[in-house]
């Protein structure tokens, strides 16, 4: 099961938002790492009116991943820019896709 399967779509960044303790529990993993990618400044958590980090399915997404790559021995600090590399590689994919499909709609006959 990949990040995406189990914490939504990229850009399902809706409630509900979980606490630090069962995000930790979803990912398979400590409180601590939750703290050690915010200090990497790879996710900032919600706060909740209590003031309690409550962390959204994105972020959950983002954390999986980075999880996935400190498994296979990447270090934690490398792990959170790999992640943020790619998300912007999405975004830039995503982009490009958008602004060709627009071109293509507007001047038909230069798609041929």
């Amino acid at each position: 099961m990949t990040a995406d399967d189990t914490f939504g779509r990229l850009d399902d960044d809706d409630y509900p938002a979980y606490t630090m303790g069962r995000a930790a529990e979803l990912l398979g993993t400590t409180p601590a790492f939750l703290r050690a990618l915010g200090e990497a400044r790879l996710i900032t958590p919600l706060r909740s009116e209590g003031g309690h980090r409550r962390y959204s399915r994105y972020q959950l997404r983002v954390a999986a991943r980075a999880r996935e790559l400190v498994d296979h021995g990447t270090p934690i600090e490398a792990a959170c820019r790999i992640v943020i590399l790619e998300d912007q590689l999405e975004e830039a994919q995503r982009l490009n896709a958008e602004y060709r499909r627009a071109a293509e709609s507007a001047n038909p006959t230069a798609a041929a």
